[in-house]
């Protein structure tokens, strides 16, 4: 069959066996994401564009960090030697603005137990509800100007369904975990939308389909019918909501007897998920009008070698392939596409190939089509992450693909880079300093970018702290890798309580937005070290 396994690496601890109904209560903070690159308050959707509440086009390229969905119910790599907002942090840095979070519903219950969490390097987390870890980092990922999209990946933590609903899970307890977290994030303009259920797929073999069908018009297959559904009854509690609506895999819910690789066919199967070839006959019907993002699923050969990489017209042959899957939505201005997965080890050249194509068809700039990595975690069998094993070093291979769709968080478009790096020595201790400022990005308003101090003494700045002026009116608005306060045209960064050190040699790049009139920091010191 046609269909796509993935297999996660081990978990670090057992499952926890939890029961009972669904208590979410009330996220902690309520957090707005700044404008730019993901755009100012609640987005909608305008033909093919997603755009934000001034009507400006916002592209979300962002990134997939499972494990909610998983026995752990939270976030992977929380084990790893480094603090959850350090990860963050670098996925912000590496220009990943929008934050995929799958989960299960066995992660919603009310008993549920978080598990697999170093209390070295995150104790802060040690006895927090699934739920409740995920707040902090809808709170952390909002102060970077990130977004949020929750992905319902699983009923439970089992593995994933064909259907979006089991005899455990019905479709009834499905609609209203998903009416509860509209409610829990109400207000908080972080948190953007719901991806209704992970890959519905064929079951069975036609004419005894079982899996979920597209237009079939059976309501207990009918994906198209069922997110309907649960979108609508999302939007009754939170209408400000993007609905993303992922693809089947074959229309008719079950495997066909024809797998051409014909475009004209109706009954050609894709991936889980990726197939919405019938959505343009039988859309998706909401009853708020311009909240429907469709959300397709691409991969390599490393997750299965499907016919057309074989083909021996490719890669020529791939646009084709994804007009008739996807990508006609997008080009005929009927819905925008968000593509929620999509990834590869990137150990076959085909693969190379197919990832430079892929993204390259996807568009440039602000305007080209959204997406969501899969993944940053390296423990996913099939396809490797942005980090390794160690959960810091980033796979330069699949990043430099990547990199130049990024939009970065807060950003707004490709600007210029301007470089300032000037060499002095000073007292107190620290000595020489140099400094280096990146211009990331500006947008009327408001700018992002990264001041780098390197300290160039024989000593280490022990802990080390950064100031720096702007001018008159510009005020900070996030910032990473470092605690910002000001006063007056005066910031002052100090060093974060896990890395106090800036040793001999050493930089700190320090990242921050700001709103008003764009400009280099001046007066920069490193503690009593002028770096002007």
């Amino acid at each position: 069959m046609r269909q796509r396994r993935r297999i996660f690496g081990a978990l670090v601890a057992a499952a926890v066996a939890v029961s009972g109904v669904v208590v979410l209560g009330t996220a902690s903070q309520v957090t707005a994401a700044p404008a730019g690159g993901t755009g100012t308050g609640y987005l909608h959707t305008s033909g093919s564009k997603i755009v934000d509440s001034t009507g400006a086009t916002v592209r979300l390229t962002g990134i997939n960090w499972f494990g909610m969905e998983t026995d752990n119910k939270t976030f992977h790599g929380l084990w790893a030697s480094r603090t959850w907002r350090q990860q963050l942090d670098q996925m912000a840095q590496l220009g990943y603005n929008t934050l995929r979070v799958p989960f299960s519903n066995d992660a919603l219950k009310s008993d549920a137990k978080a598990t697999g969490i170093n209390d070295f390097t995150n104790p802060d987390l040690v006895g927090l509800s699934p739920l409740q870890i995920l707040d902090k980092v809808v709170d952390y990922v909002g102060q970077k100007g990130m977004r949020v999209i929750l992905d319902r990946h699983r009923p439970t933590s089992a593995g994933q369904t064909a259907l979006w609903y089991t005899a455990g899970v019905p479709e009834t307890t499905w609609i209203s975990d998903w009416k509860a977290l509209a409610q829990r994030y109400a207000g908080n303009t972080t948190v953007i939308g719901a991806d209704l259920h992970n890959e519905p797929h064929a079951e069975g073999t036609n004419p005894a389909a079982t899996g979920s069908c597209w237009g079939c018009g059976d309501t207990a297959r009918d994906w198209r019918l069922a997110a309907e559904r649960a979108g609508n009854a999302i939007l009754g509690v939170q209408p400000n909501w993007l609905i993303f609506v992922e693809g089947v895999s074959c229309p008719s819910g079950g495997l066909s007897n024809v797998w051409d690789n014909d475009p004209t066919n109706d009954e050609d199967c894709g991936w889980w998920g990726g197939n919405l070839s019938k959505a343009g006959q039988f859309p998706v019907r909401l009853n708020v009008a311009n909240r429907l993002v469709y959300s397709p699923h691409e991969y390599a050969t490393s997750v299965y070698d499907q016919p057309w990489f074989s083909a021996p017209n490719y890669p020529a042959n791939m646009p084709a392939i994804w007009d008739n899957y996807w990508g006609y939505l997008y080009k005929q201005n009927i819905a925008p596409i968000m593509m929620g997965e999509f990834g590869t080890t990137l150990a076959n050249p085909v693969d190379k190939v197919w990832l430079e194509n892929l993204m390259a068809y996807t568009g440039t700039g602000v305007n080209g089509m959204s997406f969501t990595y899969w993944s940053w975690n390296p423990n996913s069998g099939d396809t490797g992450g942005i980090v390794g094993d160690d959960w810091t070093t980033v796979n330069q291979a699949k990043q430099s693909i990547l990199q130049p769709y990024l939009i970065p968080p807060t950003g707004g478009g490709t600007n210029p880079t301007t470089t300032t790096t000037t060499t002095t020595t000073g007292g107190g201790g620290t000595g020489a300093c140099t400094t280096a400022w990146k211009l990331d990005n500006s947008w009327q308003g408001g700018f992002q970018g990264s001041l780098t101090v390197t300290n160039r003494a024989t000593t280490a700045a022990n802990p080390w702290q950064v100031t720096f002026t702007l001018p008159s009116g510009t005020t900070i608005g996030s910032g990473w890798n470092g605690t910002f306060t000001q006063s007056g045209t005066t910031v002052t960064v100090t060093a974060p309580s896990h890395a106090p050190s800036l040793g001999a040699g050493a930089s700190v790049a320090l990242g921050f937005t700001a709103n008003g009139t764009t400009a280099a920091p001046a007066s920069v010191k490193l503690n009593t070290s002028t770096c002007t």
